[in-house]
C-alpha cells in the first residue's frame, strides 16, 4: 500500500463527494470516501485512502475492525511512549481465524490491514494454491520495545505496528514455512510469493526474504510511515 494518492483517485473521490452533496445520487459505501471501511467488502481504489484516515482516527478504526468476522478483540488504553516503545489505538486480539496460538497486542489499523489481509489475500490463496485452509498463523510477535537491526531508530515493534509472519499450519496438517518453502517451486513457495504480493495491497510495508538476509525466514508486515514493498 502507498500513501500518496494518484490524481486518478483524487478526481474520483471529488466525483463521489459532488455526488453525495447533490443528494440525488445514491452511492454504495465501498465508493463512499467517508462510509466506514468494511472488511468483508471487495478492497476498491478508496481502500488504501480508507485505511490511512484510521490512523487518526481511533473510533473510526475502531468501527472498522469491529466489520471483521473472524476476530475477538478488545481495546487497550493508551500508554506514553516510554523510549519510543507506547502503545496508542491498540488492541488485544484474544481470538482469530486462524489463529495466532495465543492473543497478540497490536495497533488498532495493523489489525484491520490483517483482516482485510486475511480475508481478501490469505484465505484465497490457500484454497487455490493449496486446496484447504489455514488453521494456525507462525509469528515472531508483533510487540517488542526495540530497534530496527543495525540503526539507531525505532522498529514499528516498538509500538506493536508490526508482525513478523513465520510460518502456516494447514487444516490438513501441512506446514508451510518462509525459510524452507519461499525458493521452491511448489505450490508452497507459489502461495508464500503469492500472499507476499497481495499483502502489499493493505500494508504500508512488506518485506520478505528477497530483501535482506534478516528477513531469511519470514515476512515482515507493519503500518508504519513508509511505503515498501520488497
Amino acid at each position: 500500500m502507498r500513501h500518496f494518492i494518484p490524481v486518478a483517485l483524487l478526481l474520483i473521490v471529488a466525483g463521489l463527494a459532488l455526488a453525495v452533496w447533490r443528494g440525488p445520487v445514491e452511492v454504495p459505501d465501498r465508493w463512499n470516501p467517508w462510509a466506514p471501511l468494511r472488511i468483508t467488502e471487495a478492497p476498491n481504489i478508496l481502500t488504501p485512502m480508507k485505511l490511512s484516515l484510521l490512523e487518526a482516527d481511533g473510533d473510526l478504526c475502531r468501527a472498522a475492525l469491529a466489520s471483521a468476522d473472524a476476530l475477538a478483540w478488545t481495546p487497550l488504553p493508551d500508554r506514553p511512549s516510554e523510549e519510543g516503545c507506547g502503545l496508542t489505538d491498540a488492541v488485544r486480539i484474544t481470538e482469530a481465524e486462524p489463529g495466532f496460538g495465543e492473543p497478540i497486542t497490536a495497533t488498532c489499523r495493523l489489525a484491520v490491514a490483517w483482516a482485510l489481509f486475511e480475508h481478501h489475500e490469505l484465505a484465497p490463496a490457500a484454497q487455490e494454491e493449496l486446496g484447504t485452509e489455514v488453521a494456525r498463523i507462525g509469528h515472531y510477535g508483533t510487540q517488542v520495545c526495540r530497534n530496527i537491526a543495525g540503526s539507531s531508530r525505532r522498529s514499528e515493534h516498538a509500538t506493536a505496528n508490526a508482525l513478523d509472519l513465520s510460518s502456516l499450519r494447514l487444516a490438513d496438517g501441512r506446514t508451510v514455512s518462509v525459510a524452507r518453502h519461499w525458493e521452491e517451486d511448489s505450490p508452497r513457495g507459489r502461495f508464500l510469493r503469492r500472499i507476499h504480493a497481495g499483502a502489499c495491497r493493505f500494508f504500508d510495508v512488506v518485506l520478505g526474504p528477497d530483501y535482506n538476509a534478516a528477513h531469511a525466514d519470514h515476512l515482515h508486515l507493519d503500518m508504519g510511515p513508509f511505503g515498501t514493498c520488497r
